[in-house]
């Protein structure tokens, strides 16, 4: 729920086994797997959700893909001077020189003095950032940058896409991206900006219509700078794993429902390698999940549960475990306390923080991270109807705590109690969990950067200091004790919220903190920034998908669950 209150609130695949369903839980067994390679394969619906799509045509009545197609990403890079002839090898161009040698750096480049008569007329009519032309006898598209060595990787990422779109590069097109004259550090974090924004600028999103567009093409992208080489295989990880957390966020919500969404899964799981288990009502009865059973009654359709998908690194060796956790509310109508239009317009976005999830558990897996990771994914609607569930209830969580029900529209953190609770008894060394679960967060940071949370104050520090580097930034509130006092309830352990929207973000933390054993350390994503109007950094779509390339960041650089930079080994 992003609510407006605070109370509104490939090598293959192959060798799988199905095992027999039992006590509520379907599993799937992987075989051997490797690398999933470039050649398109495009996630499909299973027979047994197109019977389901017969016997239910209204939630299915648009025909499109589940999961997106993969791209056919290539990346080269090479150490040789910029020149005319290299240019012209290309489709396009674009070169990033240092702003503050502007006129220096301008006449080192190929066509150097039309380049600085172009920036001259331009800087006498204000500051200047971006230049473009088309000089070559081909008249293929060019585009010079100006950027600041003090730069943040914020700063590097939002240039990047405004130079992209005034490349404006066909589909499929050749393009050099280059530096000059930047030292190697800036050169190296300037091209990788440019991979990013390129890569994501040309990711397809769903399209519904009757006459569906061609997709567009990646784009083919030569690196050329004064640094060492960028991680390519990392770049291309963080894409698909931010492009299939769009890409599923965009999808309707008569499309991606409870149903499709765990075959979609399960899909997804078969081609990737994971191991897929879902935990439908029946089994989440047996668990005690009283919370997450209690928005589950007023939906139409008994598909609700917990998907469970499991990735483990090679080898025998103990290794750290990793869990994500991820709210998906397929839709949010707020319940009895119904939202207005304007909340629920975009309620169909309320299960980013599961897509968020599953695209970072596809990023890291594709980069063969060295530890077992298990992806938790909360799947519900948030239905009205004479079952809802109803302020001043009282419900039993799976760890026995009594809950008593404020506002039907905080179901996200309802159902995130359970989802924690039963991920913490697996004993993961270390808890992320993502969701779009309060408008407070969303005041108090806008769609800029999102809030985090832990039960490890120490960490603040790394956690602030990932989203500064990554470029989706993050700002971690405070989550003392005495913020429980607001939540205390005269007739259950915890009251679910507060009937007023003062600091709810934080409160709703607070509230999550009971599902998650103190010695377990847990980091909680609220999504302020999963959905900005014109995109975000480098991402142009207003859904974007944050939190896949912060997760990367913090794991991998800074490194919070093995206490020390992680050294990932690469699939052959």
């Amino acid at each position: 729920m992003r609510p407006a209150g605070a109370l509104r609130l490939d090598h293959r695949v192959n060798r799988f086994e199905p095992f027999p369903r039992f006590f509520g839980i379907e599993i799937i067994k992987p075989g051997r797997f490797g690398h999933v390679g470039c050649a398109a394969k495009v996630g499909r619906v299973s027979s047994e959700f197109e019977n389901f799509r017969s016997r239910n045509p209204v939630r299915t009545s648009a025909v499109v893909e589940l999961l997106p197609a993969e791209r056919d990403i290539r990346i080269f890079q090479r150490r040789a001077p910029l020149s005319e002839s290299s240019m012209q090898k290309h489709d396009a161009c674009i070169v990033v020189v240092d702003k503050e040698q502007a006129e220096q750096r301008l006449t080192k480049l190929p066509y150097g003095a039309a380049w600085q008569r172009l920036y001259r007329e331009a800087k006498a009519r204000g500051p200047v950032s971006i230049l473009s032309a088309r000089l070559s006898a081909d008249a293929s598209p060019m585009v010079v940058a100006l950027a600041k060595p003090s730069s943040s990787a914020f700063e590097r990422l939002a240039l990047a896409t405004r130079i992209w779109k005034e490349l404006a590069a066909v589909s499929g097109a050749k393009v050099l991206l280059a530096t000059q004259g930047l030292d190697a550090t800036h050169s190296a974090a300037m091209l990788e900006a440019l991979t990013a924004a390129a890569l994501a600028a040309t990711a397809p999103m769903p399209v519904i219509k009757s006459k569906t567009p061609k997709a567009p093409e990646p784009p083919q992208l030569t690196l050329s700078g004064d640094g060492p080489d960028i991680d390519t295989d990392l770049s291309i990880a963080i894409d698909r794993g931010n492009h299939l957390a769009r890409w599923l966020t965009t999808l309707p919500p008569n499309v991606l429902h409870t149903a499709s969404y765990r075959k979609a899964l399960r899909d997804l799981a078969k081609r990737e390698g994971w191991a897929f288990s879902f935990l439908d009502e029946k089994a989440l009865r047996k668990l005690n999940a009283g919370a997450f059973l209690a928005v589950t009654r007023a939906n139409e359709h008994r598909d609700a549960g917990i998907v469970r998908l499991r990735y483990r690194a090679n080898g025998d060796a103990a290794r750290k475990k990793l869990a994500l956790v991820g709210k998906g509310i397929c839709f949010d109508t707020g319940g009895i306390n119904l939202k207005p239009h304007k909340s629920m317009y975009q309620m169909h976005e309320d299960m980013q923080g599961s897509a968020v999830a599953v695209g970072t558990l596809l990023a890291l897996s594709r980069l063969n991270v060295p530890y077992d990771i298990d992806c938790w994914l909360a799947i519900t609607e948030n239905q009205i109807g004479p079952n809802a569930f109803r302020p001043q209830e009282v419900v039993r969580a799976a760890n026995g705590t009594t809950i008593q029900v404020a506002h039907s529209d905080a179901e996200g953190r309802m159902v995130l109690a359970d989802t924690l609770t039963i991920a913490s008894r697996e004993q993961p060394d270390l808890i992320i969990d993502f969701a779009t679960l309060t408008g407070s967060c969303v005041t108090a940071l806008t769609e800029r950067y999102c809030g985090a949370f832990t039960n490890r104050p120490e960490w603040h520090g790394a956690i602030e200091s990932a989203g500064r580097e990554s470029g989706e930034r993050v700002w971690p509130f405070p989550m003392d004790e005495d913020f429980d006092s607001d939540l205390e309830s005269s007739i259950a352990d915890v009251l679910q919220c507060t009937p007023d929207s003062k600091g709810d973000h934080i409160l709703a933390a607070r509230f999550l903190n009971r599902f998650v054993p103190a010695e377990i350390p847990w980091i909680h994503i609220d999504l302020a920034a999963g959905n900005r109007p014109g995109g975000l950094a480098h991402v142009p779509t207003d859904f974007t998908g944050f939190g896949v390339r912060y997760t990367a960041q913090l794991l991998l650089e800074q490194d919070v669950l093995s206490g020390g930079r992680m050294k990932r080994a690469r699939r052959e």
